[in-house]
């Protein structure tokens, strides 16, 4: 199947061959059809497969018709996330700049003014996030009694956020012959209450196992002493070919930490967390998208749903308690058909979040234990020739042999006891 079988307009399928695509994704080749027969639908799918698209697409193309009126917008997308809506609004204007479309984004930490300003001017598309949009509508700024199509995306993000109270509200306040599109990667039993009560008759499209990663995403596990993470992570970064790296961690705090250290070790990196102003969260995340910055240090506002193309690590600095979490963190790369690598370090403390994220993704991580010169291969593919320990002489074939791995300290041993492997008998 290809776009042009989809039944788009001549001018929504100009701007998706601009952007050089052929192919539906599947979600896509699933969704667009039904969401152009005005049904309801229930989406199941990984990261990065395609999902802003097979919404984005048909809503241009049924919206087109129409004209909005003034604080009465005609559809809404509600996100999570500030950088998730945005990417939205992108969507919106790549794939509608051949349609007279009117938008506004409406999240926090920009300005309320110039917000209701657009509002008044009438927009055809609302993206929000659910605060933001509560508090317009508490204000008389917003009507919602002309909204025609209701997109909830990244629900189960929604529902780890503590949304899903406003999402109730929201949908009560909207007209009941609304479409209702719901995207998500997993199906909580909050989740399905929610689309039992809300959305009328709808139609279930699945593409993959709910919360499961990529099959282009090569995973691997450090396991380190947790006072070692700074220096591991820097030889990672050294031994693998990284273009560009999401590192993931569990504390805001710590982000700082992180970033000032790679800074000072002479690597283009910098921050993302909630706390930043949004201003600056917009700024950041343009900047790694522009690869001005390769090195992009953040908790897990930057985990869900952003499309950074052609990223080539993922680094979980921290194993994330959540295992739903780790998914969409190692979902950042091997997008869209392309190759990824993520390494996650992990001390005797992450023992049961471990055991989580293995138990979800039904596979054990492969272990690996790093020298101080060689980048990690997966067995079977060393190209690189290396150089044997002093107490190993060199096999007869060269580039095949491994050199005898540097055994990584446990957390329960004594470090630094000054006598090397010689440790005299009295003490032993």
């Amino acid at each position: 199947m290809i776009f042009d079988d989809l039944g788009l307009s001549p001018e929504t399928l100009k701007a998706v061959h601009e952007k050089g695509y052929k192919e539906p994704t599947p979600i896509q080749a699933k969704a667009i059809p039904l969401i152009q027969m005005t049904r309801d639908v229930v989406g199941l799918a990984q990261t990065g497969t395609g999902k802003t698209a097979s919404f984005t697409l048909p809503m241009i193309d049924a919206l087109s018709g129409g004209r909005a009126k003034m604080r009465m917008p005609r559809s809404l997308v509600l996100a999570p996330t500030r950088e998730l809506a945005a990417q939205v609004a992108e969507n919106f204007d790549t794939y509608g700049k051949y349609h007279k479309l009117n938008k506004a984004l409406l999240v926090g930490g920009e300005s309320m003014i110039e917000q209701k300003k657009l509002l008044e001017q009438g927009v055809d598309v609302l993206i929000a996030t659910p605060g933001r949009l509560l508090d317009l509508f508490e204000r008389g700024s917003i009507l919602l009694n002309d909204i025609r199509i209701l997109v909830i995306d990244e629900a189960d993000r929604m529902l780890d956020m503590g949304f899903i109270p406003d999402i109730e509200r929201i949908m009560k306040l909207l007209p009941s012959n609304r479409q209702t599109l719901l995207f998500s990667a997993t199906m909580a039993p909050e989740i399905k209450k929610l689309t039992e009560k809300f959305l009328s008759n709808p139609k279930s499209i699945s593409v993959a196992p709910a919360a499961s990663p990529a099959k282009t995403v090569e995973q691997f596990l450090v396991e380190i002493h947790w006072k070692k993470k700074q220096q591991t992570l820097l030889t990672l970064i050294k031994q693998e070919k990284v273009d560009n790296a999401f590192i993931f961690l569990n504390r805001k705090k710590d982000i700082d930490t992180l970033t000032s250290f790679l800074k000072q070790k002479g690597f283009s990196a910098a921050g993302l967390h909630g706390d930043m102003p949004q201003p600056k969260r917009t700024e950041t995340l343009n900047k790694f998208k522009s690869n001005e910055v390769t090195l992009l240090v953040c908790s897990d506002v930057a985990a869900r749903g952003l499309d950074v193309k052609g990223v080539s690590h993922v680094f979980n600095y921290d194993v994330p308690m959540s295992a739903d979490d780790y998914v969409h963190r190692i979902g950042r790369t091997g997008r869209a058909g392309e190759k990824g690598r993520a390494w996650m370090l992990a001390s005797n403390s992450d023992e049961k979040f471990l055991e989580a994220i293995e138990a979800l993704i039904k596979k054990k991580l492969e272990r690996v234990v790093l020298t101080e010169e060689k980048r990690h291969e997966p067995k079977g593919k060393s190209t690189t020739k290396d150089t044997a320990p002093r107490h190993q002489k060199p096999k007869a074939k060269a580039n095949t042999y491994k050199p005898e791995p540097q055994v990584v300290p446990k957390d329960d041993e004594i470090e630094g006891d000054g006598f090397g492997d010689d440790v005299p008998a009295f003490l032993k």
